[in-house]
């Protein structure tokens, strides 16, 4: 297990700001893309984090922008947490305290499987697995912290 980087408490490893770079791969069609940008982590009132990402997505060639927001609130256990979409319906737990955390997210008949892994003070990654009848994606995302300590 010398390749994880045990995290005691999520949502203060996390505070702060990263460079993204994410890859999209279509495994139905073999069409590629990439979002390249920034995510902020930025304290919530009563507790938790607000997530930030914008950047751009660049799919078949046409560059967009994009951003989504996220909530990561305390989790049940202590260092964990409870990360929510914007309008509060929840997305998926999240326990690095190991370093790494599998995890599941539902979304109609299509199931999203979220690998995360942390490797060091400031650098971290998610692999989403996506499979059902509307989708065949890998997503791999790369943090690093654009602010290292």
């Amino acid at each position: 297990m010398g390749e994880f980087w045990p995290v005691p408490d999520v949502l203060a490893y996390l505070a702060g700001n990263w460079r993204v770079r994410r890859s999209v791969r279509d495994l139905a069609s073999g069409d590629e893309g990439e979002f390249t940008g920034a995510t902020a982590f930025e304290a919530l009132d009563g507790g938790g984090l607000l997530h930030r990402e914008s950047g751009t997505f660049v799919w078949q060639g046409v560059a967009r922008p994009a951003e989504r927001t996220l909530r990561y609130l305390p989790g049940d256990a202590p260092g964990t947490a409870d990360v929510r979409f914007a309008d509060g319906r929840p997305f998926h737990d999240l326990d690095l305290t190991a370093g790494h955390w599998i995890t599941d997210h539902p979304c109609s008949a299509d199931l999203y499987r979220g690998e995360f892994t942390v490797y060091d003070a400031d650098r971290w990654r998610t692999v989403w697995r996506v499979r059902g009848p509307a989708k065949d994606l890998v997503l791999t995302t790369d943090h690093t912290r654009a602010d290292p300590a």
